[in-house]
């Protein structure tokens, strides 16, 4: 009985060992020889389940992107009255024109352009925009030191997509930091100052989690592509090292690459660029208190708290806020914007924004308005901003 048993189970060792072989020859393993860059970016995706991605294959991509476009970022130096300051700029042409910040250069006396090979030399000034705070350079440098950055399509991206910052946060050089593009279409405080106090809007601006700290300003920020989606401006924060010097907070800022591309031939040529203007102060948004207490018929628009006289909003007779409310300081009586050449506008970020985007000085528009809860269009001639 005992030897019956004995012939069982090493029958059975038998068959369980038959079929692990005929299970193992039917999976095909990778030849040593293949290079993992071959492979293609390889995800499976089940309904309701996240897509799972090949991170030996991501890893390239980030790694090859930066082999790519490195050698096109630049640090500057900044010697001025305050000191010595750095920044980041990048190449756009074999001409040896570098795009980096405005307030990066706003007080030079010398400028010092650091390739990524070790070659350095100096810059001038080309031309200057304090309201998208864009600088353009011109350096004297050999053809095999200029490595141009393809210029992408700001209006094609999408919130949530991969973005990739490189620059020279601290002095430490070439530093590449990745994160994903948080909102679209800010606004921000330029560095042009208005007539009577405060600044000028700069709009379409983009936000990202990308890390970025002092230094990356006027760094490109990058698709995955390479293409520069943005010029890294910014960051908001609260937060400030033992040296005094801000530190990331995760909320970082870039100017849209549509507007440099409709700034910077401007800055070559003329050295300037003139953005359209309509001459009012506004809400930025409209709360839910503020619409009760100025009886508006909906939240949504640009609220016209004055108008500048003689200004292009004036003239088309635009209507600023002129009674008291239950808020101190908010008028009741002005215009509500709700659209431009019948684009909606639901904030001052969309007006702002498409006007940036879209219009320049001289240009005709008609704003849809509701006043007194009635719809009116009037004619407006847009302006330069003073």
């Amino acid at each position: 009985m005992i030897r019956n048993k004995l012939i069982g189970i090493i029958g059975l060792i038998f068959v369980l060992l038959f079929i692990s072989c005929v299970s193992l020859s039917s999976i095909e393993f990778p030849s040593k020889t293949t290079p993992a860059t071959s492979a293609p970016l390889q995800t499976q995706k089940v309904p309701g389940e996240i897509a799972v991605i090949d991170l030996s294959t991501q890893q390239n991509i980030f790694a090859e992107l930066y082999e790519k476009v490195d050698p096109g970022v630049v640090a500057i130096r900044v010697l001025s009255k305050e000191g010595q300051g750095l920044g980041s700029g990048f190449v756009i042409d074999k001409e040896g024109h570098i795009i980096t910040n405005y307030h990066v250069v706003r007080s030079a006396k010398e400028l010092e352009i650091d390739f990524p090979s070790g070659y350095k030399t100096r810059a001038e000034i080309l031309g200057t925009d304090s309201d998208s705070d864009i600088a353009v350079l011109k350096v004297e440098a050999p053809s095999d030191e200029l490595f141009p950055i393809p210029l992408g399509d700001s209006d094609l991206t999408r919130v949530g997509q991969i973005v990739v910052a490189i620059g020279n946060p601290r002095g430490l050089d070439s530093t590449m930091t990745t994160g994903i593009i948080s909102a679209k279409g800010r606004t921000m405080s330029s560095l042009h100052e208005a007539p009577g106090g405060g600044s000028f809007t700069a709009g379409g601006i983009i936000q990202t989690d990308a890390a970025i700290n002092p230094g990356n300003s006027g760094g490109p920020l990058l698709n995955l592509n390479g293409d520069v989606i943005g010029v890294n401006v910014a960051i908001q924060t609260t937060s400030f090292d033992i040296t005094g010097q801000p530190i990331n907070s995760g909320i970082g800022f870039a100017v849209p690459i549509n507007i440099v591309k409709r700034v910077v031939p401007a800055l070559i040529k003329e050295g300037k660029y003139d953005y359209p203007y309509l001459g009012i102060r506004t809400l930025d948004e409209i709360t839910l208190i503020q619409q009760e207490a100025l009886g508006l018929p909906q939240a949504s628009g640009v609220y016209v708290i004055d108008v500048t006289p003689d200004s292009p909003a004036d003239r088309a007779g635009l209507r600023g806020g002129k009674t008291n409310t239950k808020i101190a300081n908010l008028l009741g009586g002005g215009d509500l914007i709700t659209a431009i050449n019948n684009f909606p506008v639901r904030d001052f970020n969309d007006l702002i924004t498409y006007l940036i985007h879209n219009k320049q000085p001289g240009d005709n528009v008609t704003l849809t308005v509701l006043r007194d809860k009635e719809q009116i269009n009037l004619n407006l001639t847009l302006g330069k901003r003073p």
